[in-house]
């Protein structure tokens, strides 16, 4: 670490920040928190004291600066705010993380990998010997830890754009480049999110925590701050308990859990993987046999500590009501693709619902690698039998994921896989447009403009047959495979046996439309799948996309048998032998329009 000696009193850099740069380069504020050490060690091991500054010369060093009031500061479990000078006081303890809430109108520094320094590790004996490093001893409490801060133009406009990807999930060097390729080349050469940046909601590596540095290599791509939550892949699996099982990850990117104002905006980053987990008395049906050896042979769950839960109401309870709280976390509150498992989504949603009661908000995720925007109201039988949770309160948003199906399928010519995901999503990113207290949300496909939000496929019987003999075969290979012929061709006995024309709407949602003109003649009105009405989830290849089928069952990756955005139009029986064009328009919960056009082939008799 870095040391520079003012007098009787030692500046020691933060673990894991960067040297701040003199100028700040381009207007990027770069720097790091100070934390202050003296001979004499801190006043009362029982409580830290700093300050919050605004880091007028960019050095951050406190010597002079301007003291900040009215920012929250938090150990985790406390939450204070500073007085009138900028100062706090906070109760003390070992394995705290101390860390300050970014106040709108001001930007906290970045490293050179545009990933914010904003908290302090105390850990004075280091983590337990762990494969990744953990932590390294930190030493005694010091005798302050003070947090710099420069007025920022970007962080108080009303209008903000925030990113939000899922699961990057690099496996390797590889797959890094991958994503250099895909989702961060998109980023890279977008401007519109520097004040809110781009929240990467977990699994950031997959398993390898000796790829955080390349990471972090890759993450200097992003042109704006870049904040970080954990995921399941980001988990210490050897930590002997949950309080170590993310110390490399609190050592090299973040917080486990903490909050940013921008804007209007309030957002709460949170840690919604417990491991090794223990069933509790709140917990779903199913936890206790899941989590039922957490030493002989541990499992992570979706669940936050009873530290983190008494956070989040102090750390809410200081946040003006009218202020749009973003909840993000990796393992969504709810979501549809895991709508039955007790694992997948958190045991503690109704809390959670209860601490946002009468606020604006929206939830964000990562983890089931499916794009899901699910709006207030809507229902499904998993979240009542397992959490009573009988429709959301407010909007929750599944991001999907960088990684799409983990990598999977061709690598195309633009230098990354097609990853169509379970639900036929395509990989990319969500962004919040937000206005004041209100937002809109977009999806953005990897390597495509905001207008491509659809793909369109044929469902028919012939279709239907060689999804089940090709899924069988490529269970047990056997000869040769089988072949669907012609996705886009459909006969005479496909047209009476029920053959529909299928639109995934990767963001559509309840109160979007998809309409069809076949051949010029007036549009028609095609039917939603899943209607997110308190119904089990429907699955199968009646439900599927064919287009992400027919590259799934060929190239490999998950399959999508179900989704909530599918939308299905019945394709007349009657209609004339040649081709055909269908015009789709899709049109989205605010009004916004895609129109997308297949051509498709009527044949007497398939070959």
């Amino acid at each position: 670490m870095a040391a520079a000696v003012a007098g009787s009193m030692t500046v020691v850099a933060a673990p894991a920040s960067a040297e701040p740069a003199e100028s700040g380069g381009e207007g990027v504020y770069r720097g790091e928190v100070e934390v202050v050490r003296t001979p004499e060690g801190a006043a009362n091991d029982s409580v830290l004291t700093g300050k919050v500054f605004v880091d007028a010369d960019r050095d951050s060093s406190s010597d002079g600066d301007e003291g900040l009031a009215g920012v929250m500061v938090t150990n985790g479990r406390d939450v204070v705010r500073t007085d009138k000078k900028g100062r706090y006081r906070l109760p003390a303890f070992d394995n705290m993380t101390v860390s300050i809430t970014q106040p709108s109108g001001y930007q906290v520094p970045l490293d050179e990998y545009n990933i914010p320094q904003f908290h302090y590790n105390h850990l004075p004996k280091g983590s337990p010997e762990l494969r990744y490093g953990g932590i390294e001893p930190t030493g005694p409490l010091p005798s302050a830890v003070n947090f710099p801060l420069v007025e920022s133009e970007e962080t108080a406009d009303e209008a903000q754009n925030c990113v939000i990807a899922g699961d990057l999930q690099t496996t390797d060097r590889q797959e890094i480049e991958y994503a250099r390729a895909g989702a961060i080349k998109d980023l890279s050469e977008r401007d519109d999110y520097a004040g809110c940046g781009a929240l990467f909601v977990g699994d950031i590596a997959n398993d390898d925590l000796s790829l955080y540095p390349d990471i972090k290599e890759l993450l200097s791509e992003v042109n704006g701050p870049v904040r970080l939550l954990p995921g399941n892949h980001d988990l210490d699996y050897d930590a002997p308990s949950a309080e170590h099982s993310f110390d490399t990850f609190r050592a090299q990117l973040a917080p486990e859990y903490y909050s940013y104002d921008v804007g209007n905006v309030h957002v709460v980053a949170l840690n919604t993987v417990d491991y090794p987990c223990t069933a509790a008395e709140d917990s779903p049906e199913g936890i206790d046999e899941h989590c039922a050896d957490p030493e002989g042979d541990p499992a992570y769950n979706g669940r936050m500590d009873e530290d983190q839960l008494t956070w989040l109401k102090r750390d809410l309870d200081n946040v003006d009501r009218d202020k749009l709280v973003v909840v993000a976390g990796h393992i969504g509150l709810l979501n549809y693709a895991d709508e039955s498992s007790p694992v997948h989504q958190v045991d503690q949603v109704k809390r959670v619902h209860e601490l946002l009661r009468g606020r604006p908000a929206v939830a964000v995720a990562g983890h089931s690698h499916s794009i899901e925007n699910l709006k207030t109201g809507d229902d499904t039988q998993g979240w009542r039998d397992l959490f009573g949770v009988e429709g959301l309160p407010f909007p929750h948003i599944t991001a999907g994921a960088i990684s799409g199906d983990w990598y999977s399928g061709e690598v195309g010519e633009d230098g990354y896989p097609a990853a169509i995901g379970r639900d036929g999503g395509r990989p990319g990113v969500v962004t919040l447009d937000i206005e004041g207290s209100e937002f809109q949300e977009r999806y953005t496909v990897t390597g495509e403009p905001d207008g491509v939000q659809t793909q369109l496929g044929i469902n028919s019987p012939t279709y239907r047959q060689w999804y089940e003999e090709r899924k069988e075969w490529n269970e047990n290979p056997s000869g040769e495979a089988p072949e669907l012929e012609d996705p886009l061709a459909v006969d005479r006995e496909d047209l009476s046996g029920g053959t529909w024309l299928t639109t995934n709407f990767f963001f559509g949602s309840t109160g979007a439309e998809v309409e069809v003109s076949l051949d010029g003649e007036p549009a028609e009105k095609a039917d939603r799948t899943q209607r997110l009405e308190g119904e089990a989830v429907d699955a199968g290849p009646e439900y599927s996309d064919p287009y992400a089928v027919s590259q799934q069952l060929v190239h490999g990756g998950s399959l999508a048998d179900r989704t909530m955005h599918l939308w299905r139009f019945d394709l007349p029986a009657d209609l004339d032998a040649g081709t055909h064009t269908a015009e789709v328009t899709a049109t989205d919960a605010y009004g916004r329009e895609f129109t997308d056009t297949l051509e498709f082939e009527v044949v007497e008799e398939q070959h």
